[in-house]
């Protein structure tokens, strides 16, 4: 009796506990690994007046410079001042030498003073700032978005992940299909730049999951790849997008249901399937697949969308022989992916968490290389005068 009491008065307390596992742990997020770092302390003010002097001669300002200024921000104003700093930098002759530690000391800074919106700007303008995070920073923004329930926040950065190909880390894999999931579960209206965008992350995330959550993440997001294709032609696929040019993505979609029925343990999610379903559906009802576009369709384009017809008649057949061969699940992608973050989240933070104490090491160890080549610079340079 005891014992199914304590049950029922905390079991609200057990599922939340239980749906906060769905996110990164406090241990990955803590700040501390980075903050008790080795760190070249210095006076803002007088490194913005060194930066602005250097540039005013028209002389480059070094990596170390710009590093040891972010590395010191200790407020939202000088974020807002590191902003500035940062976009000098990525136009100057040593725009190539920002350091991946600055990259993550500047994510970390704005995470810290509540301004994520910054880091999600220059991120999306990673050209005019030089953004290029590794994973586990990706990680760190893409949780703070989830904890938010920010969802297409997350996706925003999801897409740069995707667009920098950088689907590397388990732990990224499926932050990132979480994310994806989240927020589409919203139904948002999308447009088709955005359904471009939201299925090329889930078929280049899904690639790397040989599981379930892989193979309806491939599913689904090829067909929102084929739904552009065929409405606005293959160039509008890949444009300035990490997708080959070969047209069939309908066709390739279709090819993931049909290795689905070759894996025991693999099953397709029915709600997945009724996306498909109507996507083909809505292809069909806009003059039969036709371009929505001004500009005409080229001649392979033409030949692509004469085969809807033959994709809706083979996905009928394939979902019969799911339905045959009981390969279809009755959860949401919602629902697989949130499976699939309590199995494997745990074990893959491990190793990331180990991975980036490393990384640190060998940061500071570069950092330390960069001040003792600067002393010595200034040593040489005061013995010439």
């Amino acid at each position: 009796i005891l014992l199914a009491w304590l049950q029922r008065c905390f079991h609200p307390l057990l599922y939340f506990l239980s749906a906060r596992r769905c996110l990164l742990s406090s241990a990955y997020t803590d700040p501390a690994v980075w903050e008790q770092r080795l760190r070249d302390a210095q006076d803002l003010g007088q490194l913005a007046s060194l930066m602005d002097r250097t540039y005013a001669r028209k002389f480059p300002v070094s990596s170390l410079v710009i590093a040891r200024f972010v590395d010191n921000l200790s407020s939202k104003e000088e974020v807002d001042q590191a902003q500035y700093y940062l976009y000098k930098f990525r136009h100057s002759p040593n725009c190539w030498y920002l350091r991946d530690w600055t990259i993550h000391s500047w994510i970390q800074h704005c995470l810290k003073y509540g301004a994520r919106d910054k880091a999600l700007y220059t991120l999306k303008n990673k050209v005019q700032f030089g953004m290029f995070p590794d994973d586990f920073t990706f990680n760190l923004l893409i949780d703070s978005f989830i904890k938010d329930k920010d969802f297409r926040g997350a996706c925003s950065v999801v897409e740069e992940v995707m667009l920098q190909e950088s689907f590397e880390r388990t732990s990224t894999q499926i932050m990132s299909l979480y994310a994806l999931s989240k927020y589409l579960a919203t139904k948002p209206e999308l447009s088709w730049q955005e359904e471009r965008n939201m299925g090329a992350s889930l078929m280049l995330a899904g690639l790397k999951q040989e599981n379930s959550v892989g193979f309806n993440a491939r599913l689904l997001g090829l067909a929102l790849i084929g739904k552009v294709e065929l409405s606005r032609g293959i160039h509008a696929v890949f444009h300035e997008m990490p997708l080959i040019w070969t047209s069939g993505y309908l066709g390739r979609a279709l090819a993931v249901m049909d290795a689905v029925c070759d894996f025991r343990d693999v099953k397709l999610s029915e709600e997945v399937l009724d996306h498909v379903e109507k996507i083909l559906q809505d292809l069909s009802v806009n003059a039969d697949g036709q371009n929505v576009t001004d500009t005409p369709l080229e001649e392979e384009d033409e030949l692509e969308t004469q085969k809807l017809p033959e994709y809706i008649n083979r996905f009928k057949e394939l979902k019969e022989r799911l339905v045959s061969q009981d390969r279809i699940d009755s959860r949401s992608l919602e629902s697989l992916v949130s499976a699939l973050m309590q199995q494997t989240l745990a074990a893959c933070e491990n190793a990331d968490i180990a991975e980036y104490q490393r990384t640190v090491s060998v940061w500071e160890a570069e950092l330390q290389q960069l001040i003792q080549r600067e002393r010595e610079t200034k040593e040489k340079n005061q013995k010439s005068l």
